[in-house]
């Protein structure tokens, strides 16, 4: 095949995708036109959940296992579309709708170059992977089929990065805060006003600096980002419910950061889970000396992604912008579709991956 066939077959699976409404939780239609892809172009797909893959012919376990991976569920459409988010329209070189950019253009790349480096031999086996849940880090997403793969020696994650090798990533920890006072009549100055208890925890979140700063990744972060308290005007509120937004580079455990930050506040605290830890790749790795080989730089990525919960290496590679997901209009050029499945097997072919 001609390398415009690739392109065209990336595009057009990518504008039935975008026509498929698939936020998080409610993928099945939109996984079912992935499977059905990977089984048009000759391979056997496998299902769990809303989640599809397929292993490249001739797997043997006593190579390496490389992962081509991205997300088949998008977020909600936000209120200040002046498109329709579901209508796949091509204007100037640029296809618009939900899930374009993020990550539709890094799921159909990928799925094209993994057609490409299935055709020889390679010194790895190849598992190609479209996952679910991802923008919920959702039980039944990657997590429900890390465990039924063959060992992964390397994942390459098609979030958008402007095709440049994210090869370190925050973690994130989501903690929920109360603190207690004792109710009375806000007249006669009565009771313990919670949110007086929580004004020095709350102070303290805002003013900490984390000791350790990463290199890649910058510090350690923590944003208080929800508080909610009292019942009505004229009665003193005795709890004040905060949330507070944790963003780890690597240097730090979830747990530890959690422990850390309980033995400062007053307030009582629970972390909803340590499950999404900083994550990242080795620069010494040959896929990542290729990466700069080829121009490419790599970077440090405050975003979050599936890679948070793979326990292995992974580098963030993919077509697009970080800076147009979830936006209104989303868009991904087919330019950068069209760059980035030359890139893939470029980057990776014959390559080895460990």
């Amino acid at each position: 095949m001609e390398h415009k066939e690739y392109l065209d077959d990336a595009v057009s699976l990518l504008r039935r995708l975008i026509a498929t409404p698939s936020v998080s939780r409610d993928e099945a239609a939109a996984a079912s036109l992935v499977e059905e892809a990977v089984a048009a172009y000759g391979f056997e797909p496998r299902r769990d959940g809303n989640n599809v893959w397929a292993v490249a012919p001739g797997y043997d376990a006593a190579k390496p296992t490389l992962l081509l991976n991205a997300h088949v569920d998008t977020v909600k459409p936000v209120a200040s579309w002046t498109r329709n988010p579901f209508s796949p329209d091509i204007a100037d070189g640029a296809l618009y709708g939900l899930g374009s950019n993020d990550c539709g253009g890094g799921l159909v790349a990928l799925m094209q170059a993994f057609r490409q480096l299935s055709q020889h031999r390679q010194p790895y086996n190849i598992i190609y992977l479209a996952s679910a849940e991802e923008e919920v880090s959702g039980k039944d997403g990657i997590s429900r089929v890390l465990p039924g793969l063959p060992q992964v020696s390397l994942a390459v994650v098609g979030e958008p990065t402007g095709m440049q090798p994210a090869i370190a990533e925050k973690g994130l920890m989501v903690i929920d805060g109360t603190a207690r006072g004792v109710s009375g009549h806000a007249a006669r100055g009565e009771g313990v006003n919670a949110i007086y208890e929580a004004l020095d925890d709350l102070c303290w979140l805002r003013s900490y600096r984390f000791e350790r700063v990463s290199s890649l990744l910058g510090p350690t972060l923590m944003n208080v980002t929800v508080i909610s308290a009292g019942t009505q005007h004229n009665v003193v509120p005795d709890e004040c419910k905060f949330t507070i937004d944790v963003r780890t580079n690597e240097l730090y455990t979830n747990e530890e950061v959690f422990g850390f930050i309980k033995s400062k506040l007053k307030s009582e605290v629970k972390a909803r889970s340590f499950r999404l830890s900083s994550s990242g790749i080795s620069a010494d790795n040959p896929v990542v000396r290729r990466c700069v080989a080829m121009g490419m730089r790599p970077f440090g990525s405050p975003t979050l992604s599936d890679q948070a919960l793979m326990r292995f290496p992974s580098l963030k590679l993919g077509p697009g912008q970080s800076s147009r997901s979830h936006s209104a209009d989303e868009f991904i050029l087919i330019s950068e579709i069209n760059e980035a499945i030359k890139t893939y097997v470029n980057l990776l072919d014959g390559q080895q991956i460990c």
